[in-house]
């Protein structure tokens, strides 16, 4: 389906994750939300983190790429990854991050 699309006409793809969020001016405590309350690193910039604290915010990015008339929206997971989280601790979220994103 994808590539008979492509034959057809050009698509287009959303654009930056992380300048959107930055949009949205977020602090510590957004990033520190379920499931990482107790988690003693500073998370501010663990975008990935937001899949889980502010659903609401990745789906209304995603919601404004489609608007604008995206084809093809990627998902919030670039450093939702086992090796990239351990960096903040939360290496056993991985996975949850990379689903939800």
């Amino acid at each position: 389906m994808l590539r008979d699309e492509l034959k057809k006409r050009i698509l287009i793809l959303d654009g930056a994750m992380g300048t959107m969020i930055q949009r949205y001016g977020l602090c510590e405590n957004d990033y520190h939300g379920h499931p990482f309350e107790t988690c003693p690193k500073e998370l501010a910039g663990n975008n990935e983190c937001l899949n889980l604290t502010r659903a609401d915010i990745i789906k209304a990015i995603h919601k404004e790429y489609i608007e604008a008339g995206a084809d093809i929206i990627e998902s919030n997971t670039f450093s939702a990854n086992r090796i990239s989280q351990a960096e903040y601790g939360c290496d056993e979220h991985a996975s949850i991050m990379a689903f939800e994103g």
